[in-house]
Formats: C-alpha cells, sequence, structure tokens
C-alpha cells in the first residue's frame, strides 16, 4: 500500500479547488469543529493544527467581507483541502489505520505549500492594527 504522491496530491487539490461554490465555505465553516477535533487527535494531522487554525480565520475573515486581498484560487484550496480531510471516504478510508490519514496529511501539506504566501500575508493583517479582530471581539 503506497501513499498518495506530492503529485498526485497537488492534482487532486487543484481540481477539487476548480469546483467550490460559496456552499462549499459555508459547509467547511459547519464541520469547523469536527475538521478540528479530526486534525488534533491524528498524530499524521496534527502537525498542521497550527496551518489549519490560520486557514479558518482565513476563510471566516473572507467570508464576513473583513479581507478581501486575497485570490479566489487560494480561498478554494482552502476550502477543497478541509472538505478532503473532512470526507472520510477519500483516497484512503480513514478506517485503515496510519495509512488512512496520510492522504489527509498529504493533501493538507500540498494546500500549506500552496497558499504559503498569502496565509502569512494574511497573517500580518490579522495582528496589524488595519484588522478588526485586534480591535474589538471576533464575537462581535
Amino acid at each position: 500500500m503506497s501513499n498518495m504522491s506530492e503529485q498526485k496530491a497537488d492534482q487532486t487539490l487543484r481540481d477539487s479547488a476548480g469546483q467550490v461554490t460559496e456552499r462549499d465555505i459555508e459547509t467547511v465553516l459547519t464541520k469547523e469543529q469536527e475538521i478540528k477535533q479530526k486534525v488534533r487527535g491524528s498524530g499524521t494531522l496534527q502537525v498542521y493544527f497550527d496551518a489549519v487554525l490560520s486557514m479558518y480565520a482565513l476563510i471566516k475573515a473572507y467570508w464576513q467581507g473583513e479581507y478581501r486581498e486575497i485570490p479566489w484560487f487560494t480561498i478554494a484550496a482552502i476550502v477543497a483541502a478541509l472538505l478532503y480531510v473532512f470526507n472520510p471516504m477519500d483516497f484512503f478510508p480513514d478506517m485503515l489505520p496510519v495509512v488512512g490519514l496520510i492522504d489527509d496529511a498529504m493533501v493538507i501539506a500540498t494546500c500549506v505549500k500552496l497558499v504559503k504566501q498569502d496565509l502569512a500575508k494574511f497573517e500580518r493583517w490579522q495582528h496589524s492594527p488595519e484588522s478588526p479582530a485586534g480591535s474589538r471581539d471576533p464575537e462581535a
């Protein structure tokens, strides 16, 4: 049983990102706790937990109209990667110990690589005075 190659992960992510809709963003936001728990609870995915937290912060800021200085492909790639992690019947079913989560990790890793610059730019904005997050309660 070989795991997903980086090239296959890249192609899967790009294909999926090309099909992402606003409804998919809503789905990812609705499934936030389940996806975060899956990432946090898996040794294979856990190393990406901070990246997933940043991805969620970015999607929320985009969805709420607070941060729009981002290419649609970046939003779509993040949403596609998170949906991929959420889907239990992906390349290798997650029920297969270890192997089932390797492809999830490969897709998340590929996504992190693809959106790294945009994510870093967002994180800088998030911690800047222009960000609403710094000046008010994000739940308000």
